[in-house]
């Protein structure tokens, strides 16, 4: 079972045949310990170095308590209509100071739906924090540290593509609360695409302890550098069994772009195709030895892959020179990618390669029109958009789907309460076509006696028949 660790911080290092001179700069020197006096050497320097670029976040949310019997008129009349009451929920986890201004990255599910965030550094000061940028498709989110003046210690970034398995790690956090807390392992895979925490499927693999209060914190190679962040634990007992997951620096890298350029959003690059696994059937279909690659489904008219000559049946390899074991390595291969320029895609056609250059841009996205529905309806609290090209590559929707799409849904909401999930898509309304959010706005003013609802979710037609 996979599990978001919020609760600490964690950060990992390279240590073997670490020198007493330690040298940031210096390649990583992979060997194995020469002599046993070498097994005796210290991670105390690196630690000393990232400590103070490594915080708690603490988040808290209030909600209210609300007691059932009041649904009862009866109950209402005889002991009055009472007072629904307030709790504060209270979550912990970590992060990492990211530029010496104040930014702090940390997981999109720790301080999600909080109203108030604050950011406790390692020499106990405390920070009010904002919100700056939150991705939940990587669930990452950058924090920047209210009323303060003064340069703080942050972290570089690695390449995290030049992280090799085997690499010693280090974890330093707060599991469980206990206090900052420094851990170490290697890493144990890389490029995991079947994890299904987050939309980018392509995790580094620790054995680094890591524990419930480590979701945010930092993975650091050898160099003190960022190599990750913390995300999530595999584990049948809500503890550390060996296997942790962390996102890496070069997405992490480019989300905090994304927030020092002031975006609320992470614009990536668009393929403009669905991509979908190879399986042993269709390797052998293909006349492929292993069963890699991602291939291509459909391509959207006129869109970058269209126009970079991509066609349906075609199976990508590779891009910029690193090989494409599936589409989920595809997917954060090409997400990273800076916008404006060109990627080179080795694609397999038939018994002939090609290599295709394919432009780096956003998905277009005008006419999105996202509102949210305030009418009393079943509708209400639920946040709605016509579906874009944007929206459908967000949401993982084909390319050619039409309507409206239910993007967010507010807790405790009528929408909530009759089931509405993000991602479903509203089809009609008492037989009105929605084929944009203004549609679905006006139908829910109707305030019909019943409510006849065609939805789509997950590819399945859903037809709902609700009292008014």
């Amino acid at each position: 079972m996979f599990r978001s660790i919020s609760t600490a911080v964690v950060v990992t290092a390279l240590c073997i045949g670490f020198s007493a001179h330690f040298n940031p700069a210096a390649a990583q020197d992979r060997r194995v310990p020469a002599s046993p006096a070498e097994l005796r050497l210290s991670y105390a320097p690196i630690v000393q170095r990232v400590q103070p670029a490594v915080v708690n976040v603490y988040a808290a949310k209030v909600v209210q308590n609300r007691n059932p019997l009041l649904d009862d008129p009866i109950f209402r009349r005889f002991f009055g209509g009472g007072q629904q009451q307030e709790q504060v929920q209270r979550s912990l986890g970590s992060g990492v100071i990211v530029d010496s201004s104040g930014l702090v990255v940390t997981n999109v599910h720790v301080i999600e739906g909080a109203d108030q965030v604050k950011v406790s550094l390692s020499d106990k000061r405390e920070f009010e924090a904002e919100i700056v940028l939150k991705d939940s498709r990587s669930d990452l989110a950058v924090l920047r540290l209210k009323d303060s003046h003064e340069k703080f210690p942050a972290l570089e970034f690695t390449n995290s593509d030049e992280l090799m398995v085997g690499d010693v790690v280090l974890a330093i956090g707060n599991p469980f609360g206990v206090g900052q807390t420094v851990t170490h392992g290697i890493i144990s895979a890389l490029a995991r695409t079947q994890v299904g925490i987050t939309d980018y499927q392509f995790f580094i693999q620790t054995d680094a302890p890591i524990n419930p209060g480590n979701s945010g914190g930092a993975l650091v190679d050898m160099n003190g550098r960022l190599a990750g962040i913390n995300t999530a634990i595999y584990s049948r007992s809500g503890g550390s069994q060996g296997i942790g997951f962390a996102i890496p620096a070069n997405m992490v890298r480019v989300v905090v772009a994304s927030a020092k350029s002031g975006g609320k959003a992470v614009k990536r690059p668009w393929l403009g195709a669905k991509l979908q696994a190879v399986t042993p059937e269709i390797a052998e279909s293909l006349g492929l030895k292993t069963p890699t690659g991602a291939l291509v489904a459909s391509v959207v008219p006129n869109g970058p892959a269209a126009k970079a000559g991509l066609k349906s049946s075609d199976l990508i390899t590779g891009i910029d020179g690193q090989a494409v074991d599936d589409p989920n390595a595809f997917d954060y291969r090409f997400a990273t990618r800076p916008l404006g320029g060109t990627a080179q895609i080795d694609v397999q056609r038939g018994s002939k390669p090609l290599k295709l250059t394919i432009a780096l841009e956003t998905a277009p996205d005008t006419g999105r029109n996202e509102l949210v529905i305030t009418t009393r309806s079943p509708f209400q609290g639920a946040r709605i958009s016509t579906i874009t090209p944007a929206v459908a590559d967000e949401l993982h929707l084909d390319a050619d789907t039409e309507g409206v799409v239910v993007t967010d849904i507010g807790d405790g909401t009528a929408a909530q309460n009759v089931g509405f999930q993000k991602g479903d898509i509203i089809l009609s309304v008492n037989n009105q076509k929605i084929a944009k959010t203004s549609d679905l706005e006006r139908a829910a003013k109707e305030q019909p006696r019943l409510w006849r609802i065609a939805v789509v979710r997950g590819g399945q037609q859903i037809n709902v028949t609700l009292g008014g």
